[in-house]
C-alpha cells in the first residue's frame, strides 16, 4: 500500500471522562481519581482529581527533571509553596511548576480542596501514585521505601529528612 503523504488518516478517539469516573485512590480523607492516563495519552498527559480533606498536605517541597505540573484549583483554597515562599490559590487559579522548579501544596483550610493535577508528559504517573496508596497506608511509614517510589517517578525531595506529607 502506497503512503499518502497528502491526507489525514483520522482516529475516533476522543474521550469523555465524566464527573464519577476513573480509577480512586483513598488515603485517609484525602483521594486521587485517574482522569486522563498514560495509557490514554501515549504517556503525553496525565490528568488527575485530588481531594485534600481539610488540614492535609499534598506534597512537601520537591521538584520533577523531566516533566511540567500544574495545578487547577476547582473547590476551596489550596496552599502552594515555592522556594521563594507560598500563596493561597482560591478556586478558579492555576498554579504551575515547570521542571526544576521546587514546589509543594497543602490545604491549611477547615474546608475541603479539590483541584486537578496535570503532568507533561505524564510518566506513567499513575504508578507513582498507585505506590504512594500503597507505602501512605503502612504504618509506620517506611522513608526509604517512600523516596525510593519518588524518585522511580521523576519526584525529588528538596529536603529528604523531612518529606513524607504528615503534619508535624
Amino acid at each position: 500500500m502506497k503512503t499518502d503523504y497528502f491526507n489525514d488518516q483520522l482516529e475516533n478517539k476522543a474521550l469523555l471522562v465524566k464527573p464519577t469516573e476513573g480509577k480512586r485512590y483513598e488515603i485517609g480523607s484525602n483521594s486521587f481519581t485517574f482522569k486522563i492516563t498514560s495509557e490514554i495519552s501515549n504517556d503525553q498527559l496525565g490528568v488527575y482529581e485530588i481531594v485534600l480533606a481539610p488540614m492535609s498536605i499534598g506534597a512537601k517541597l520537591h521538584y520533577h527533571r523531566f516533566m511540567d505540573e500544574t495545578f487547577i484549583v476547582i473547590k476551596g483554597v489550596l496552599t502552594f509553596e515555592t522556594a521563594d515562599g507560598e500563596f493561597q490559590a482560591e478556586e478558579g487559579a492555576v498554579a504551575y511548576a515547570p521542571r526544576f522548579s521546587p514546589h509543594g501544596f497543602r490545604n491549611d483550610t477547615n474546608e475541603e480542596v479539590k483541584l486537578m493535577l496535570i503532568f507533561n508528559p505524564s510518566s506513567k504517573r499513575e504508578g507513582f501514585f498507585s505506590g504512594l496508596h500503597e507505602t501512605l497506608n503502612e504504618v509506620p511509614i517506611n522513608p526509604e521505601k517512600y523516596l525510593k517510589l519518588y524518585n522511580k517517578y521523576d519526584s525529588f525531595p528538596v529536603d529528604t529528612s523531612n518529606m513524607i506529607p504528615v503534619r508535624e
